[in-house]
């Protein structure tokens, strides 16, 4: 069964902002990882963020990573960016637990 993917609205900005073929390599991630088991953790592509409530998982798509969370059958992509933000954007946007 599929996981119902959805953008939130700074997502949404941040994916249309990237370049057509960044788009599609994280279009590829979501499909292929995300739509069917986004909490499989691995050792490099899907992390579960400890310490953090929200986001719960970061995917890693080449030098970008995507920020969701997964709620029963649903996940929520909250940011997109470049390695080198990641870590300021969690300082801003992560909620600690």
């Amino acid at each position: 069964m599929k996981f119902q993917i959805e953008l939130a609205p700074a997502a949404r900005s941040q994916f249309h902002a990237l370049s057509a073929f960044d788009r599609g390599k994280i279009r590829d991630a979501i499909d292929r990882y995300l739509a069917t088991d986004p909490t499989q953790e691995s050792k490099s592509r899907i992390k579960r963020l400890r310490d953090l409530k929200r986001p719960q998982y970061r995917l890693r798509v080449d030098d970008l990573r995507v920020f969701y969370d997964v709620d029963q059958r649903m996940v929520n992509i909250l940011g997109i960016t470049a390695k080198a933000h990641a870590e300021e954007w969690l300082r801003e946007k992560g909620e600690d637990s």
